[in-house]
């Protein structure tokens, strides 16, 4: 199996709605999305499936020693993770700036310092390095000719964020993690209890449509903001936010039942949202 493959299957096997927006890419650059993903699904994986911290610790820093690498010329040093092989050789073609690799990788250290968000400004910090900067680095490689593009992508990519976090609430409480901000919960009058223990409330309902209607407005500025000369270019992110914005309005309709399940949509339907999305621009 090549670099190539591997992330290929990497990305496969995540089982993320994204594989659906990168079908219809030319070769070079479906390789090139392969690799981001599958780069930010390995320095996730650290984060999530280490339980001890200072070995996730020490995981991260060696990642950031891969990343290092991937500017050394030919007869020095390389990186030896395939999911780097593959980076190093799409980044000869699309602009990547290292410094978003290292912020990616700064966003899932933020998981092992802190559990809880006092207030929505510090949840978009880590919301714009796990997934602000993926956004960039989509936009590079799809391609832009409006610098205004590279506002639509940051603004897609903490409302595909703010998604995740509704979706994952109780799977988050499970590990110990609460991504809705604490100033919040208090306002809406639910205590952190509520959410550890699965317990679904009146209260804890109208937090979720808040937070609901948060994400529905990054999408929709996201979309104001997006060129319509860039449209065709960034189809892929287009196809991820039909299908984001989708799951949310499933989860809203079900009634914000995420502490005890996660709602998903079936490869079928996904694949007809992208294919529907992906002929509309």
């Amino acid at each position: 199996m090549n670099a190539h493959d591997y992330c290929q299957q990497k990305v496969a096997e995540s089982g993320t709605s994204f594989y659906y927006a990168f079908l219809f890419l030319p070769t070079e650059k479906r390789q090139a999305i392969h690799a981001l993903y599958a780069f930010c699904r390995e320095v996730d994986d650290v984060v999530d499936e280490c339980e001890d911290p200072a070995i996730a610790v020490a995981k991260l820093s060696w990642w950031r020693q891969e990343v290092a690498l991937l500017e050394t010329e030919p007869g020095q040093p390389q990186p030896t993770h395939p999911v780097m092989l593959a980076l190093k050789a799409v980044r000869q073609n699309f602009h990547l700036p290292i410094e978003y690799f290292n912020e990616i990788i700064d966003g899932m250290a933020m998981d092992l310092e802190y559990s809880r968000y006092p207030d929505f400004k510090s949840l978009s910090l880590y919301c714009y390095r796990v997934a602000g900067v993926v956004g960039l680095l989509s936009a590079e490689i799809f391609g832009y000719s409006d610098r205004k593009t590279l506002r639509y992508a940051t603004e897609l990519g903490t409302a595909l964020q703010l998604t995740n976090i509704i979706r994952d609430v109780g799977e988050d409480a499970r590990r110990g993690r609460i991504y809705l901000p604490v100033d919040e919960l208090q306002r809406f009058n639910v205590p952190a209890a509520d959410i550890m223990n699965a317990r679904e409330t009146p209260e804890f309902v109208a937090l979720m449509q808040f937070q609901a209607e948060r994400a529905q407005s990054y999408y929709d500025k996201a979309l104001e903001t997006l060129p319509a000369a860039d449209r065709s270019a960034q189809r892929p992110g287009l196809i991820m936010a039909a299908v984001y914005r989708t799951l949310l309005q499933e989860i809203a309709q079900d009634g914000f039942k995420v502490l005890q399940q996660k709602t998903g949509l079936p490869p079928l339907r996904k694949l007809w949202i992208a294919l529907k999305t992906w002929f509309k621009y």
